[in-house]
């Protein structure tokens, strides 16, 4: 009796000892990166300060490395807080860097527009007034990169984004294959001919002339012209796209991943269930940090 009641005993003590630690365990704060707000003063952009925000780690500041660097770019009408505010990436990026589905890394949003698309300029790309792939290649990267210890080679580059985002991704790695070791485009901006989508505008103002640079910098084209050296430069990228079977856009990323294909150029192309929507884009970064990560060195 006495070395059943003594048994009984020693449970009920280890009982309370795994309750107590399971509670203990439940109280500590769950590892959260965080995200702060900078701007760059810009010469290339006739003195313009760019904001834009940056995710860091858990860690980061304790860190003594050089973390991979992302680019995480916004669409048409949007701007530095998008992704943070509306695909909520802060929540997402804790949840894949604790489950060990990605690596750590910064990420870096910047601004390339605003609300006001017919009176601010918006793009990543040139046009008048509004030199942003030059600004981007030639100020943003070089600074961002030295003051948030991240990025420095190809092997540790990563560029992703939604819609006009989606489009500059691709067309920044066609056109700078030697800067980024993955694209992953969602519900990608790819081409813009004249009255296909409705964007283009009698009056020249900034949505004008963005969608004018849309199409002159068209990524679908870009595959077609290729020469056999740039294909092969094209082959040193991962190429994801992802795009949804009700997205009015569909048919570019179709048009894209059959042209990569036709060249021997591989790229991923995924049609998942849904429209042109941060319900869409929440999912997509979901898969695209992971894919991002697996490409870096």
């Amino acid at each position: 009796m006495w070395y059943i009641c003594k048994n009984m005993i020693h449970f009920k003590t280890m009982k309370r000892f795994f309750i107590i630690a399971l509670l203990a365990l439940a109280l500590q704060p769950l590892r959260a990166g965080t995200v702060v707000t900078d701007t760059l003063y810009s010469r290339i952009l006739g003195g313009s300060s760019i904001i834009y925000n940056v995710y860091l780690p858990d860690g980061y500041e304790i860190a003594s490395r050089t973390f991979p660097a992302v680019y995480l770019l916004h669409g048409l009408s949007d701007d530095h807080t998008a992704w943070r505010d509306k695909g909520q990436m802060q929540i997402v990026t804790d949840e894949l860097l604790r489950s060990g589905e990605a690596s750590p890394m910064v990420i870096i949003m910047p601004a390339a527009g605003g609300p006001d698309v017919r009176h601010t300029w918006c793009g990543y790309f040139n046009m008048p007034g509004w030199n942003y792939e030059d600004f981007f290649f030639g100020e943003f990267i070089p600074a961002v990169e030295k003051k948030y210890h991240c990025g420095g080679a190809k092997s540790q580059r990563a560029v992703m984004g939604l819609s006009m985002g989606g489009g500059g991704s691709v067309v920044y790695c066609q056109r700078h294959p030697d800067m980024f070791s993955s694209c992953y485009a969602m519900s990608p901006w790819l081409d813009e001919p004249k009255g296909e989508v409705g964007g283009w505008n009698e009056e020249k103002d900034c949505l004008y002339y963005t969608c004018k640079s849309v199409h002159e910098h068209s990524a679908n084209d870009f595959v077609a012209n290729a020469d056999e050296a740039t294909l092969e430069k094209l082959r040193t990228v991962a190429w994801f796209v992802d795009c949804g079977d009700d997205d009015f856009l569909l048919h570019l990323s179709m048009d894209f991943h059959m042209k990569m294909r036709n060249a021997g150029v591989h790229s991923e192309l995924r049609v998942r269930d849904g429209v042109h929507n941060w319900e869409y884009w929440h999912l997509a970064l979901r898969l695209a940090l992971p894919f991002a990560s697996r490409n870096f060195k």
